[in-house]
C-alpha cells in the first residue's frame, strides 16, 4: 500500500505448560481456552496471561494462577457488593460534590488512588502491561479491600456519624476509577460492577478514563495514615509471635513526645483500636502508668505499649510451656540416645545421622526459648 502496515509492534512471549514446555499436539499439553473460561471465566484467564508477562519473555500456565485471577476478581465483587450494600437506593452519586467532611482515611485512599491513576496510565502508554496491573491488583486487594473498607465499617455502622456519607462517596468515587483502570484486563465483571454501581453513565466502556489531579494529593493524610498502618502491622506481629488469639483484646498505648504523632493517633483512634485490637487507646507523651511487663514495639517517633497481662492469661500459659518443655526434654533424650548408641552411628546413612544432629539443635534452641520465657513468668 506503500506505507507502514503498524506504528507500533508489542511482542509477546510463548505461553508454554507448567514445566517450561512448548505446547504442541505431540506432547498433547496444550490448554484449551474454553476449558478454562468454563471453569474460572473470561476475565481470570484474561488476567493470569497478563499478570506478570514482560515483553519478550515467555511465561508458564499454572492452574493455581488461574485460580488466584478468580479470587482476585471475587474480592473485587464482593467488595462492590458491601459498597451498595450500604447504599442500596444509590442516593450517593460520585458526581455530587466532593464531601467537606473527608476524613484523612478517606484522603490517604484518594490520594493512593489519584497516584495510581498516574502510574497505571503511565505504564499502559508504556505497554508495560504487566507491571500496570500489578499495581492495580496491589492497591485493589491491599490498600482498598484490606484496610480502607476495615477502617470505614464503624462510621458505615453508625447512622450518627456525620461522616458516613462522606465514607460512601469515597468508597465509590474509589472504586469506580479502580474499575475503569482495570477493565482492560477484566471487561466482564467490570462492565457489570459498573452498570448498577452507578446511573451516569452507560456503558464503562465509553466512560471516561481516570485522570491525576492535583486536588486529590493529600500527602500529610498518606503520611498520617501509613504511620497507624505501621502501628497495625507491629501489633499483629507482636501478637503473632506470642500466640494471642484475635479474640482477646488489650489496652494499647502510644507513648509519643511529638504533638503531631499524638494528633494523628488521636483521629484515627476508632479504627485503629479495631484493627490493632485494642480494647481502649491511651495516647500520651510518657510511660506514666504503663505496667512495667509491658511488652513494646517501635514505629517512628512512638513506642506502642501493651500490658503483657492483657495480652496472655499467664497461668494457662505457664502450664502449656511446661508441658512444652516436657515434650522437648523428651525429644532431646531420644536424640541423644541415638546418636550415643554407637550401633545407630556405625550403621545408620550419614544422611540419616546429620538428620538427628539437626532434631538435637533444633529441640535445644526451641527448649532455651521456652525456659527463658518459663522464668520471665514466674518471676
Amino acid at each position: 500500500m506503500g506505507k507502514k502496515p503498524f506504528g507500533k509492534v508489542l511482542f509477546h512471549g510463548l505461553v508454554r505448560d507448567s514445566q517450561g514446555r512448548k505446547m504442541s499436539k505431540s506432547l498433547g499439553n496444550g490448554i484449551d481456552p474454553l476449558e478454562v473460561i468454563e471453569k474460572y471465566g473470561a476475565d481470570a484467564l484474561r488476567y493470569t496471561l497478563i499478570t506478570g508477562n514482560a515483553p519478550g519473555n515467555d511465561m508458564r500456565f499454572y492452574w493455581e494462577r488461574v485460580e488466584a485471577s478468580r479470587n482476585f476478581a471475587n474480592k473485587v465483587w464482593n467488595a462492590s457488593r458491601f459498597i451498595m450494600m450500604n447504599d442500596p437506593d444509590n442516593k450517593i452519586t460520585t458526581d455530587m460534590a466532593t464531601p467537606e467532611n473527608l476524613t484523612a482515611a478517606d484522603k490517604w485512599i484518594l490520594s493512593k488512588m489519584n497516584e495510581l491513576v498516574k502510574e497505571v496510565t503511565d505504564n499502559m502508554e508504556k505497554y508495560e502491561l504487566g507491571i500496570a496491573v500489578a499495581k492495580l491488583n496491589d492497591f485493589i486487594w491491599e490498600e482498598f479491600c484490606d484496610w480502607y473498607i476495615e477502617m470505614v465499617k464503624p462510621r458505615l455502622y453508625n447512622d450518627e456519624d456525620t461522616t458516613k456519607t462522606a465514607a460512601i462517596w469515597t468508597l465509590k468515587k474509589v472504586l469506580i476509577d479502580a474499575l475503569k483502570l482495570l477493565h482492560p484486563y477484566m471487561p466482564f465483571i467490570t462492565e457489570e460492577i459498573f452498570c448498577n454501581i452507578q446511573d451516569k453513565e452507560e456503558s464503562i466502556m465509553i466512560s471516561a478514563w481516570p485522570e491525576y489531579t492535583e486536588s486529590l494529593s493529600f500527602k500529610e493524610d498518606e503520611f498520617a495514615i501509613e504511620t497507624i498502618k505501621t502501628a497495625v502491622r507491629n501489633i499483629r506481629n507482636l501478637r503473632a509471635e506470642m500466640n494471642v488469639a484475635p479474640s482477646r483484646k488489650a489496652k494499647v498505648y502510644v507513648v509519643s513526645e511529638s504533638k503531631a504523632v499524638q494528633d494523628i493517633f488521636e483521629n484515627g483512634k476508632v479504627f485503629f483500636a479495631i484493627l490493632g485490637y485494642a480494647s481502649e487507646v491511651a495516647i500520651q507523651a510518657d510511660k506514666a502508668g504503663i505496667p512495667d511487663d509491658a511488652v513494646s514495639t517501635v514505629i517512628p517517633d512512638a513506642v506502642i505499649y501493651i500490658p503483657f497481662a492483657e495480652l496472655v492469661d499467664i497461668d494457662k500459659e505457664i502450664e502449656r510451656l511446661k508441658k512444652e518443655e516436657t515434650k522437648l526434654n523428651g525429644e532431646i533424650k531420644r536424640c541423644n540416645g541415638m546418636l550415643g548408641n554407637e550401633k545407630f552411628v556405625s550403621k545408620a546413612p550419614q544422611a540419616k545421622i546429620d538428620e538427628e544432629k539437626a532434631k538435637l539443635e533444633k529441640y535445644t534452641q526451641m527448649l532455651e526459648q521456652v525456659q527463658e520465657r518459663l522464668n520471665t513468668l514466674t518471676k
